[in-house]
């Protein structure tokens, strides 16, 4: 070979090599605009696409989430981000292994996570991300694959949280649980090995019932009317044995903790469901303003220390909640505003600001999209797909049109039975199928079977079950084919 050939080849081989190169692991001292991104996930619990500004609901005239819009202005707002089983340990275990219940054991809020099981933070930090988790944990073992943890104790609470730090104990923290989160998590990360990239899990208490606000914000919608949802007052006709006699109605459910005060007396149902939205919104929201005010912490600290155009920065919850719509609070349905969860991400290095897209994205995408980021493959076991593409703006030609969701707790806390289903882009397919299967917390107590369809483009709001209408008997057949397949795919046998 002539010597200017070689070198042509030489030097061919040295550029394949510098682009294909391994990702950096711990100590090593590459140049910072070649290190990989930093991660920053922020995760509120029972936060409704609703009850932020940039989602446009019925409340978007009196919301103030100043911050949650902003980021959702410089990056990326996921319009059909779907929970596989809207309860808040399932739907953290999904996130972590990116696996459904019935995969990573994790099928109610008494499961464990067993301590040695493969998650994204372990990977990461194997990696050389340095690792840490900040705030509700709920997983009932203590967390591993993060060099730093400071976690709520179970549910935890709004003032003077205790927290528990990884080799430490109990301790109480003064002040308001979103400030103090956010405080620990600032605080770790102006710790950080500066060579090196980081993964931070951020998880607020907020806005879990019982909604106690920060005392700054108390009186913050003290002289709004709230807008009310066009189903508040939902009869339930039409609709399954289900939805009629779960015990998660506004009003009729709610306790003075709740409320703040007992009712007025002589008010009919549709009188007490109104009175109480309006107080249940107003301590709700008032809770969301906390989380909002401390995301804002974050991205300016982050744009403090130089670090905003090199953090992805994620924002979402555990599942969706009930703001009213059919007459509800609470979760666990498979109905729009419990199955959807708000999922906003930040990276001007490949995300235009401003976007909205509405492809079907899970849950269990996220860890696979961490993996992605760190230039790592995710393990043949996690169920869901990187993000990357639709981030970018591509949607791959073979991506989801169709998710399979389980809830399995039968019965419990709000009498809301067991159910899979299957969603479409326009159909909702439920089945109750009245067994409790043995599952811890569940009621052992079966129900009639029952079935329910919607059809998400005539009837948005779920209020016409057309699972029995003749006219739909063929889409019936179809989907409950596709639901089976999608339950066989996801390796559910039960």
């Amino acid at each position: 070979m002539r010597p200017r050939s070689s070198f042509l080849v030489g030097l061919l081989l040295a550029w394949s090599l510098l682009v294909h190169a391994e990702p950096a692991r711990a100590g090593d001292k590459a140049p910072k605009a070649r290190q990989r991104p930093n991660i920053l996930f922020l995760m509120s619990d029972d936060h409704a696409n609703a009850a932020i500004g940039a989602y446009g609901s019925w409340l978007a005239p009196v919301l103030k989430t100043p911050n949650l819009d902003r980021l959702a202005k410089q990056g990326v707002r996921f319009t059909t981000c779907l929970v596989t089983n809207s309860i808040c340990t399932p739907s953290r275990a999904a996130i972590l292994t990116g696996q459904y219940s019935h995969r990573n054991g994790v099928y109610t809020l008494q499961d464990p996570l067993d301590p040695k099981r493969q998650h994204v933070a372990a990977l990461l930090q194997r990696a050389g991300y340095q690792t840490a988790i900040v705030g509700k944990w709920h997983l009932h073992t203590d967390p591993t694959g993060f060099d730093y943890w400071n976690i709520l104790p179970g549910q935890g609470r709004y003032k003077d949280p205790i927290l528990r730090a990884k080799g430490s104990k109990k301790e109480i923290h003064t002040g308001y649980s979103s400030d103090v989160i956010a405080t620990l998590t600032i605080e770790w990360l102006k710790k950080r090995d500066r060579d090196r990239p980081f993964f931070a899990m951020c998880h607020f208490k907020a806005p879990h019932r019982p909604w106690d606000p920060a005392p700054r914000f108390e009186k913050l919608y003290e002289n709004v009317k709230i807008p009310e949802p066009k189903t508040l007052l939902d009869d339930y006709k039409n609709r399954s044995r289900a939805a009629a006699n779960a015990t998660l109605k506004v009003g009729e459910n709610n306790t003075v903790r709740d409320l703040g005060q007992a009712p007025p007396a002589g008010l009919d149902r549709d009188g007490l469901r109104r009175w109480a939205y309006q107080l249940y919104m107003k301590r709700y929201l008032a809770c969301v303003a906390a989380v909002d005010e401390n995301v804002g912490r974050l991205l300016d600290f982050l744009e403090q220390e130089g670090l905003l155009e090199d953090t992805i920065v994620v924002y979402t919850s555990d599942q969706g909640f009930f703001l009213g719509e059919h007459g509800y609070y609470d979760k666990r349905f498979m109905y729009e505003p419990s199955l959807k969860t708000p999922l906003i991400v930040r990276y001007p290095r490949e995300i235009k600001g401003g976007t909205v897209n509405s492809a079907m994205v899970l849950n269990l995408d996220f860890a696979p999209t961490f993996l992605d980021y760190a230039g790592l493959k995710a393990p043949a076991d996690m169920q869901g797909r990187s993000l990357r593409p639709l981030l970018q703006g591509n949607t791959p030609k073979d991506w989801r049109t169709s998710m399979y969701y389980r809830y399995w707790m039968h019965l419990a806390d709000h009498g809301v039975p067991a159910h899979y289903g299957l969603r479409t882009e326009r159909y909702s397919l439920i089945y109750y199928y009245g067994q409790p299967l043995g599952m811890r917390g569940a009621i052992n107590r079966p129900t009639p079977p029952e079935w329910e369809l919607f059809d998400l483009q005539k009837d948005p709001e779920q209020m016409n079950n057309v699972y029995h209408n003749p006219a739909h008997a063929e889409t019936v057949r179809q989907l409950t084919a596709e639901l089976q397949r999608r339950k066989k795919e996801a390796g559910d046998t039960r």
